[in-house]
């Protein structure tokens, strides 16, 4: 079996079952906590590529497992899966290091994409949950340039009219797949877009691209 060595963390043993079916043969499911002490000891035993993390526990949150873990596991990474919308949850585990967070409303292809892509060092958003964290990090960020000098990164210019579209969307934590059903064009274009917009900016992934959004305003 080929794929990203995924670890499932929830409390609920329905709900692992049914995660674990939805990621079928796409990943190697290599072991299931319900609680923080078991998730913990399971991880370390393991060293899965990424950690599918409940954010609410009984015993604790999914941030203290990754909290745990996070330093003394660098090359594993953490997608939560969680009920939960509210703001305050998606920033305290995404502060916390998580390279994405995606409600349990997700679609089962959806949810395969989201751990290929973070496995592979991607960023993921169920799309409104992007602004959350846009709005955080842009709060704490340095003090932005004077109001009469903008400032906006002259790469931007580079963009055609739908490259700047698909870019926002991308930045934004959309899937290739909703990009697609928004513009009303493939997969396929919107992944050609896609490389244009990271090779025009000179950025190497969608973390950098959204960053690099956020600093210039574009969101």
């Amino acid at each position: 079996m080929t794929g990203p060595r995924v670890f499932l963390v929830d409390d609920h043993a329905m709900v692992r079952a049914g995660v674990r079916s939805e990621l079928g043969d796409d990943v190697q499911v290599v072991g299931e906590a319900a609680d923080v002490a078991t998730a913990v000891t399971g991880i370390r035993a393991t060293t899965p590529d990424v950690v599918l993390l409940d954010v609410h526990l009984p015993d604790g949150g999914g941030r203290a497992v990754l909290e745990t873990l996070r330093a003394e596991l660098p090359a594993t990474r953490w997608l939560a899966l969680s009920v939960s919308d509210a703001a305050e949850d998606v920033i305290a585990v995404i502060r916390a290091g998580a390279r994405g967070y995606v409600t349990k409303t997700i679609s089962g292809p959806d949810l395969r994409d989201a751990v290929r892509r973070v496995a592979e060092g991607d960023v993921v958003f169920s799309p409104r949950l992007a602004g959350f964290v846009l709005d955080a990090f842009a709060a704490s960020a340095a003090p932005a340039a004077p109001a009469e000098d903008p400032a906006v990164d002259p790469g931007l210019d580079l963009l055609s009219a739908r490259e700047r579209e698909v870019m926002q969307l991308l930045a934004r934590g959309y899937t290739y797949r909703e990009i697609g059903g928004r513009l009303f064009i493939s997969v396929k274009t919107v992944e050609s877009h896609a490389s244009n917009v990271l090779r025009k900016l000179q950025l190497s992934n969608r973390n950098e691209l959204t960053r690099w959004a956020a600093t210039n305003r574009l969101l």
